[in-house]
């Protein structure tokens, strides 16, 4: 009896006034970061080795994550639920892929040239 009470109960939730604006300032914001590091990185590639380059294509897959927010928000927008759970199957890919990136760029960047 107790249990069906507690969900019959319904709560309110009031969205603050400030969310959106500070949600998409900070999603472009980390957006456009990413792209000046990956474009900073593959530019000064040649002068640090391969590491810089690594870290470049870590950037460049943090990018693409931030783009993946996009195609869902287009898919929940349009309404597309095939397109919103294929992305989301693979939402942490991009995550990994730069986790891998990194990791490749500290070990070239230990190894003497």
């Amino acid at each position: 009896m107790v249990l069906t009470v507690l969900l019959q109960a319904q709560t309110t939730f009031h969205q603050p006034s400030y969310f959106v604006p500070v949600f998409v300032g900070m999603f472009v914001a980390g957006a456009i970061a990413w792209l000046v590091a990956a474009v900073l990185g593959f530019a000064r590639a040649r002068a640090f080795g391969p590491s810089a380059r690594w870290f470049s294509l870590g950037a460049v897959s943090l990018l693409l994550f931030h783009l993946q927010f996009l195609a869902v928000a287009f898919g929940v927008l349009t309404n597309d639920n095939g397109l919103v759970f294929n992305i989301l199957a693979f939402f942490n890919f991009f995550i990994l892929l730069a986790a891998v990136c990194a990791i490749m760029g500290f070990i070239r960047l230990t190894s003497p040239r």
